[in-house]
């Protein structure tokens, strides 16, 4: 039997965002002490979005471009962490893109970007499911993010589906001799996985998707296109893109 009432439990849940479970189990290690409980319930990782500093939520933000909720949320699951609470809202940025991928697409914008001096010009269509979101700012600035890219790397294929069979067939031909004459000796399960890393180098440097977002290359297109997803709720899928260079 405890010495506290509930009113106890809940004013701690209140003040921390702790589970009343989580609260009760705290108060009684403590002995009803709740600077003592709150602390602990600090140490043991359940920090709520009320103990989170404002700075730390809005760094978060400017990083991840996340909402401002889902940042505290975020850094109240991996108590306080940031490069956990990075993570947290990659996963969750995944999981309601998957979640989007299924539903049509009919709006969007074809994205126009013209290099200064007039020699290089770039189209992107990148659709979403509203015209409200095709006039959204993060939707253009990712179309221009997009475009940026396409005109930086100059890729060859959307994605790893867009590969052709044939460049693909011949790739694989290229790297598989190659690992078998810089191994040799080697288990063939080892040559196999040095393949498959190289067919990832390879699709990494083709693809525009698996490219760095110019504007933020700390991340690629996909992820950039996953964390957008997230942050307006719609499936926003990019179709294609096409490069031009004055005597190209």
């Amino acid at each position: 039997m405890t010495d506290f009432d509930m009113n106890t439990v809940k004013r701690l849940h209140e003040m921390t965002g702790a589970s009343m479970a989580d609260c009760e189990s705290a108060l009684e290690q403590c002995n009803g002490d709740m600077e003592k409980a709150r602390e602990l319930l600090k140490k043991q990782g359940k920090v709520t979005a009320a103990d989170v500093d404002a700075k730390t939520v809005m760094r978060l933000r400017e990083v991840t471009g996340a909402p401002m909720m889902d940042c505290k949320q975020a850094l109240k699951e991996t108590g306080g962490d940031t490069e956990k609470a990075k993570e947290w809202l990659r996963k969750k940025g995944k999981q309601l893109a998957d979640k989007a991928a299924g539903r049509e697409v009919k709006e969007g914008l074809v994205y126009a970007y013209s290099h200064h001096n007039g020699r290089l010009g770039v189209l992107v269509e990148i659709a979403c499911e509203t015209d409200f979101v095709a006039k959204n700012e993060d939707f253009k600035a990712f179309c221009r993010g997009v475009a940026l890219t396409v005109a930086a790397y100059s890729p060859l294929f959307l994605d790893r589906s867009s590969v052709s069979a044939e460049a693909l067939a011949k790739e694989r031909q290229i790297v598989t001799e190659m690992a078998a004459e810089s191994m040799k000796g080697k288990p063939q399960s080892v040559i196999d996985k040095a393949v498959e890393g190289r067919m990832d180098k390879y699709f990494a440097e083709k693809c525009l998707m698996e490219k760095p977002y110019v504007p933020d290359d700390s991340k690629t297109v996909e992820q950039v296109r996953t964390v957008l997803v997230g942050k307006i709720g719609e499936n926003i899928q990019v179709r294609r893109f096409m490069r031009m260079e004055l005597g190209g």
